[in-house]
């Protein structure tokens, strides 16, 4: 008499998950004609159901987990916060507590300015500012537009106290090499990389308001007699001018792709290069 293999002991249909669910069952229906193989069907179905939502959750875990560890520093605060943390980085540790680079030279506190010295970072830095007023008066770019007449414009100022210099017996120099390699550079820029312009556009203002001011203050202590100069001057509340310009450039960088805001925080350090060879005139 022919015997009946062991449902146990027979051979796998196939190694996938589920089909040894499909393959006992097929095999009882033969030894067991009134088994509902309808019902191996629907336990296949449930299963397979299982399997595609765990992986769907595991995998929107893992976008989700990604897009955690893409976060920026100061991303959710607006694309400024992140081009501020940025530059605070690229302070000394005595200048910001977010500092990371080391000291060079002595402490603005301990500097030796001259006149000669000054009026070359004065003459040089109205040059930069010249060229970035001249370029959103005229902007290559429309972005550029924004920022017209924001109250933070530093040459008229400027203008005035090289004048009171002048009245003074000071002969005012030519611009020297830092500011005319800045101003070419700022020039070039702009009209073929908004993002990196942008860049500078930030620091060399953002700058100026704040560390600029304390050096201003240092610098007339030891030379002019603790006069305060138009360059650190504003007309109205500088800490709102700053904001109406931080909501311009976070409005501004909302159309930006990642890559292109990334490009704009990694000019940071040629902003700052710049800005330095300009400020070490003060001692020259």
């Amino acid at each position: 008499m022919a015997s009946i293999t062991p449902i146990s002991q027979a051979k796998p249909i196939c190694k996938a998950p589920g089909f040894g669910v499909l393959k006992a069952t097929k095999l009882q229906s033969l030894v067991n004609p009134t088994w509902d193989f309808s019902q191996s069907s629907r336990v296949l179905i449930q299963r397979s159901r299982m399997v595609l939502v765990a992986s769907a959750s595991a995998s929107a875990s893992s976008s989700t987990a990604e897009k955690q560890k893409k976060r920026y520093p100061g991303e959710a605060k607006g694309f400024v916060e992140e081009m501020r943390f940025v530059a605070m980085k690229l302070h000394t540790r005595d200048q910001a507590k977010e500092g990371e680079k080391e000291p060079q030279g002595q402490p603005v506190a301990k500097w030796e300015p001259s006149i000669d010295g000054y009026l070359k970072f004065l003459v040089d830095s109205k040059l930069v500012y010249d060229t970035l007023e001249k370029i959103v008066e005229n902007p290559t770019f429309p972005e550029y537009a924004e920022f017209r007449n924001t109250g933070l414009e530093r040459s008229e100022r400027l203008a005035k106290d090289l004048e009171w210099f002048k009245e003074q017996g000071h002969a005012i120099p030519e611009p020297s090499a830092p500011g005319v390699s800045y101003a070419q550079y700022l020039e070039e820029l702009s009209g073929k990389d908004p993002q990196a312009f942008i860049c500078h556009f930030y620091n060399i203002y953002f700058a100026h308001s704040a560390g600029g001011r304390m050096i201003g203050k240092k610098v007339a202590e030891k030379l002019i007699d603790k006069k305060e100069l138009e360059f650190y001057k504003w007309d109205g509340d500088l800490s709102q001018l700053l904001q109406n310009v931080r909501d311009k450039l976070n409005k501004v960088a909302e159309s930006w792709t990642r890559e292109e805001k990334n490009h704009c925080l990694e000019e940071t350090e040629k902003s700052f290069k710049f800005s330095g060879e300009i400020l070490r005139l003060i001692l020259s």
